[in-house]
């Protein structure tokens, strides 16, 4: 069973030690430090890893809802507990698993957590958003895996951070956060190639080449100086 390594935030020592007793109760929640505030908090998740916080709101200096808007891009699960219940609307907008209003049941407790434990075990860091095997790879977008089987999948295209998919079976792309460079290494032994800066294509898809352009229906995929030679040799052993 995987640990959820936790800390705690309150600035009552009643509400932190009502919780630390239902994180012990809790076999996947491992607890790494308590904190009777947010600032305090700040340089802990700094130098440890936490995949959950849970916090109260109004606290001095530093509220739980500002602490949460100042770690959101971190991959922090965050629930609030709170004797406050104005706060919830306000608490989806850093995407927080639960609102836990005081006096707290350990059954509300655990609930919350077992979303907490779901969602972290379909969570994906950034350079693991694609995952692939012979056949076919799984692309996070929208939330959501997304499996696409590679004899499907048509061409790459490259937006700074962002790689759409461009397969025969959707007429959008599949958008996901991803380098070129590194989706590159994983598929080149894989029938794809890069051709340009921007593009990477299925070379059991090509059917015609026009003027240093490969054509997939109405669109033009440019073949850069660069990729040329490379492309070249495919096109000397498998079109001559």
């Amino acid at each position: 069973m995987k640990m959820l390594t936790c800390i705690l935030i309150d600035d009552e020592p009643l509400a932190l030690s009502l919780l630390e007793g239902y994180v012990d109760a809790t076999p996947f929640l491992k607890l790494e430090a308590t904190c009777s505030s947010a600032i305090s908090a700040i340089e802990l998740i700094e130098n440890k890893h936490i995949d959950l916080i849970f916090t109260d709101i109004q606290m001095p200096n530093l509220s739980g809802m500002e602490f949460s808007k100042m770690i959101l891009n971190k991959g922090i699960k965050i629930i609030f507990t709170t004797a406050f219940e104005e706060f919830a609307l306000e608490s989806y907008k850093v995407n927080a698993i639960d609102y836990l209003v005081k006096p707290i049941s350990y059954s509300e407790f655990f609930s919350a957590v077992n979303k907490a434990k779901q969602q972290i075990s379909n969570t994906i860091a950034p350079s693991e958003t694609l995952k692939y095997n012979e056949d076919y790879i799984f692309v996070k977008s929208d939330y959501k895996l997304i499996k696409i089987d590679l004899k499907d999948l048509i061409y790459i295209e490259g937006l700074k951070d962002y790689l759409k998919f461009y397969t025969v079976n959707s007429a959008k792309p599949i958008l996901t956060l991803k380098s070129m460079k590194s989706l590159e290494e994983e598929l080149s032994n894989k029938s794809f190639m890069r051709v340009h800066r921007s593009f990477m294509v299925n070379l059991k898809k090509i059917t015609t080449v026009e003027r240093n352009r490969i054509v997939f229906g109405d669109t033009y995929i440019p073949v850069s100086d660069k990729y040329k030679e490379n492309f070249q040799k495919f096109i000397d052993v498998d079109f001559s």
